[in-house]
């Protein structure tokens, strides 16, 4: 598994991103990095991914101090995967099976085993009726599943998710949830999911990160983090709807919104 010991990154224009940050990916299945923009959140998942290098402090993978020579990262990221905000950043096939087949293709998978991961990461994220459909005729939602897809069939053992449900309508919103519980649960992944959208983190997620201008401010399962209004003040994060029906109405504190209208 991935963590991170009193990481700091400086940009060479003498910006520090992040500042002895501590992060450890065994403490939750589905992990929520949050925090506002310029927090750290997307230099934190380069550092993860082993795109950047701390300036300092280290980054552990396997109980293993992560060097950066081309076989250790080449390990790194089998294990590892990201599906970026934009999925035009993650398309590059015209047609959605070729896309999602491209990453195993491009590491001389053979073609049975492409056919089998493919056919399975279409069936877990619900495109198999898209397989054959040009991707410029696809909408935003479901090319932000084919980028998700492409990543699934690569099987590894973390994914990380930027802003997973940015520009989504509510049913497309609600689908990402439903694949990442599926990935979690039933494929035993590790989720790490940055977001703005505090409803989403706290529906999806189970453990959270909370970062305030490169450091971390705060951590703790989602309960006791999202019912800190102080932590999320001083992190400029809202308060999630089902927290403000607990706290101001006095209604149980549900899960998802589900168990809230079928009470």
């Amino acid at each position: 598994m991935l963590r991170m010991e009193d990481v700091t990154y400086i940009y060479e224009d003498g910006t520090v991103a992040l500042k002895d940050v501590n992060i450890d990916l065994k403490k939750g299945a589905k992990i929520g990095i949050v925090g506002s923009n310029g927090s750290g959140k997307s230099t934190l998942f380069m550092i993860f991914l082993g795109l950047f290098k701390p300036t300092k402090g280290r980054v552990l993978f396997n109980e293993k101090e992560l060097k950066y020579d081309k076989r250790t990262l080449s390990e790194l990221r089998k294990n590892t995967g990201i599906v970026f905000q934009d999925p035009d950043k993650q398309i590059f096939f015209s047609s959605v099976f070729d896309d999602v087949a491209f990453a195993l293709r491009n590491l001389k998978f053979n073609e049975d085993e492409v056919q089998k991961r493919v056919k399975l990461a279409m069936e877990k994220t619900g495109i198999t009726e898209l397989q054959n459909k040009p991707v410029h005729f696809l909408s935003y939602g479901q090319k932000k599943n084919v980028s998700i897809a492409g990543v699934a069939a690569m099987n590894h053992n973390i994914i990380f998710f930027d802003e997973p449900t940015a520009g989504l309508d509510y049913r497309s919103q609600e689908n990402v949830k439903s694949i990442l519980e599926n990935l979690s649960e039933k494929q035993e992944k590790s989720i790490v999911v940055s977001s703005h959208d505090m409803n989403f983190i706290y529906e999806a997620c189970d453990y959270i990160y909370v970062l305030n201008k490169g450091q971390l401010l705060s951590e703790g399962k989602k309960e006791t983090i999202f019912l800190n209004k102080e932590i999320l003040d001083k992190a400029g994060l809202e308060e999630p709807f089902l927290v403000k029906v607990h706290k101001y109405l006095g209604k149980e504190l549900y899960k998802n919104e589900s168990e809230l209208f079928s009470d």
